[in-house]
C-alpha cells in the first residue's frame, strides 16, 4: 500500500489522494456506477421507443434519474472501507479538523462516480436524441447535482457506516433527500429542450450545493463522533 494509504493523521488533500487511489485500486466498485449508467441509458430506446421525438421528450428526467441511481450505488463507499480498516478510529483522534478530512473524502467521492458521470452525459444524450441546444444545461446541471448528491450521501454514509454495509437502508434515507435537486435538475434540462430559459432552476441548484457544501460535512463529522464516540 502506498504512503497515502499508510499516512496516520493525513490532512484535506491528503484524504482525496487517498481515496482518488483506493477508487483506482478497487476499479470494480469505482466503475459499477458508470456501467449501470451506461447499461441502463443504452437499454431505454429498445424497450420504450427507438423515435427520437420520444426519446426526446423522456431523455431529461431518464439522465437524471439513472445518475441518482448510479450515485445511490457508490455511498457507503465513502466511509465503510475506512469504518472496516480502523481509519475511520484515527481520523477521529487526529489532531486536525475532521470536517476538512470528511470534506476531502466527499471530494474524491464526487472526482471518481459524479465527474465521470457528467462527463459521460453528452454520450449518453446523443443516445436519447437529446436536441444539442440542451447539451450545455445537462452538463452543468449534473456537475452541480452530482456534487449535492455526494454530499448529502456522505450525512447518509455516516449515519450507517457502523451498521457495515447499509444497501437498502442506505437507499431508504437518501431517495427522500435527493428528490429537491432531481427535480430542479430534471427542469433545468426540460426547459432547455422546450428553448426556455433554464437559469433558474439552475440557480436553484447552485443555492441547494452551496448550503450542502457548508452543512453537510459538519453534519457527517458529527454523527461520526457520536456513533462512534463510544
Amino acid at each position: 500500500m502506498s504512503n497515502i494509504a499508510r499516512s496516520t493523521h493525513p490532512g484535506f488533500m491528503d484524504y482525496v489522494r487517498r481515496d482518488l487511489y483506493l477508487s483506482i485500486s478497487s476499479s470494480s466498485d469505482a466503475c459499477a456506477p458508470l456501467l449501470f449508467f451506461c447499461m441502463v441509458i443504452t437499454l431505454v430506446p429498445l424497450s420504450i421507443s427507438p423515435n427520437p421525438e420520444q426519446l426526446a421528450e423522456l431523455a431529461p428526467g431518464l439522465v437524471w434519474i439513472m445518475a441518482l441511481l448510479a450515485t445511490l450505488l457508490s455511498i457507503e463507499r465513502i466511509f465503510v472501507f475506512d469504518h472496516e480498516d480502523g481509519s475511520l478510529e484515527q481520523m477521529l483522534i487526529a489532531p486536525n479538523m475532521m470536517t476538512f478530512s470528511v470534506l476531502g473524502k466527499i471530494i474524491a467521492h464526487w472526482l471518481s462516480t459524479g465527474l465521470p458521470l457528467t462527463l459521460l452525459s453528452p454520450a449518453v444524450g446523443l443516445m436519447l436524441a437529446l436536441p444539442e441546444n440542451a447539451y450545455g444545461p445537462m452538463v452543468i446541471s449534473l456537475g452541480l447535482g452530482t456534487a449535492y448528491l455526494s454530499l448529502v450521501g456522505a450525512v447518509i454514509a455516516s449515519l450507517t457506516v457502523s451498521l457495515g454495509r447499509g444497501g437498502f437502508l442506505i437507499s431508504l434515507l437518501a431517495v427522500p433527500l435527493y428528490m429537491p435537486i432531481l427535480v430542479f435538475g430534471t427542469s433545468t434540462v426540460t426547459y432547455a429542450v422546450a428553448h426556455m430559459p433554464w437559469s433558474g432552476p439552475l440557480a436553484i441548484m447552485g443555492a441547494m450545493l452551496a448550503l450542502a457544501l457548508v452543512l453537510c460535512p459538519l453534519a457527517a463529522s458529527a454523527i461520526l463522533r457520536v456513533t462512534h464516540s463510544g
